[in-house]
């Protein structure tokens, strides 16, 4: 799945809400040493068969989405379940949709909208 929206509007911490009830591991794709975790995503997702991979600002590694369509392939046909993966992004959907075209059909998106206090005026 992947969660969208702008910044600040509560993508991390839904996501991180979601992972508190199974194992999990958590990569922020703007820092350098989570980055580097993936150097060879692959065998990193290979190690992390069984754990929701949460993969945030995803949209700075466009170049995951063609690894990620392989594994969602193997593991499908290795008899896996969906919601392997949870993907955040504050790209706008449609950028993040035609980064992500190669996961067609393996991939649902909901984009989050800001939240405002009861009794605010839109602006």
């Amino acid at each position: 799945m992947g969660l969208l929206g702008p910044r600040q509007v509560g993508k991390t911490t839904l996501a991180l809400e979601i992972a508190g009830d199974r194992r999990s591991v958590y990569l922020d794709l703007e820092s350098v040493p989570d980055r580097a975790r993936l150097s060879d995503p692959d065998r990193y997702f290979a190690d992390h068969d069984s754990e929701l991979a949460i993969l945030d600002e995803v949209h700075r590694a466009p170049e995951l989405f063609r690894t990620l369509r392989g594994v969602i392939d193997r593991g499908r046909r290795s008899g896996k379940k969906a919601g392997r993966f949870l993907l955040l992004g504050s790209a706008a959907i449609d950028l993040l949709k035609q980064s992500g075209e190669t996961l067609a059909g393996r991939i649902s998106y909901l984009e989050l909208a800001p939240l405002r206090r009861a009794g605010s005026v839109a602006s």
